[in-house]
């Protein structure tokens, strides 16, 4: 068997507020395999996002150790983590946070530079992507011009564009309305499983958890 896209192992992290300590992830194990895609249910303030935080590596404060794509995370420094980050994963919220002042296009080309990818690769491999979640038509188009759907789908082909080991989607439909996030979710899935990643996606919602290969739940800062 191949080597886990990721691994946690007794990951921890504590926050101080008015004096007390508060425990939002407790000794979490988890492993995801290379293709697989699982659902981390629970509901708002169970620790959800904290955990993608850890995985994504955008933030310090965490003890025990994150392993991704075979390398020990927890050791790296900045930079490393910066190159672990950009080389491995795929990154996509509640809200877009597309740049604004950048075509739809643009949005999904960027990362892509920023890997090294030349620019005529990368307006291929956009409209690739923007192609196939139904925005062939809207490549020029700025955030402030696209529905909120079309926004959510140029945010997925972002988080592809670099065809990542895992991606990590917190609520990724959850500021949808339901017929257009069952679209939109679906058409993720889609993307996610052709290109053979891996995704963690954060959700309260089991109807969607449902579709996916595996379902784990956060629960007083444990998976259950």
């Amino acid at each position: 068997m191949s080597n886990p896209v990721v691994r946690l192992t007794s990951l921890a992290r504590n926050f101080e507020q008015g004096g007390e300590v508060i425990e939002v992830l407790r000794g979490v194990d988890l492993t995801i395999q290379p293709g697989e895609i699982v659902a981390l249910l629970g509901p708002s303030g169970s620790g959800k996002s904290t955990m993608l935080q850890a995985v994504g590596l955008l933030e310090g404060g965490f003890s025990g150790r994150i392993e991704l794509a075979g390398t020990d995370a927890s050791k790296a420094n900045a930079a490393e983590r910066t190159t672990l980050r950009r080389e491995n994963l795929g990154f996509v919220y509640q809200f877009h946070h597309l740049l604004p002042d950048f075509s739809a296009e643009e949005n999904v080309i960027l990362p892509q530079l920023l890997l090294g990818v030349s620019r005529s690769d990368a307006e291929v491999r956009a409209r690739e992507l923007l192609g196939a979640l139904g925005l062939a038509h809207r490549l020029t188009h700025r955030p402030s011009q696209l529905s909120g759907g079309e926004q959510q789908r140029v945010a997925v082909a972002r988080a592809l564009a670099n065809k990542p080991r895992l991606v990590l989607a917190d609520e990724p439909t959850g500021n949808l309305d339901e017929v257009t996030a069952d679209k939109v979710f679906a058409e993720f899935l889609g993307l996610v499983r052709g290109q053979g990643s891996s995704a963690l996606v954060a959700t309260h919602n089991e109807r969607l958890a449902a579709r996916m290969d595996r379902v784990v739940r956060l629960s007083e800062g444990r998976l259950i």
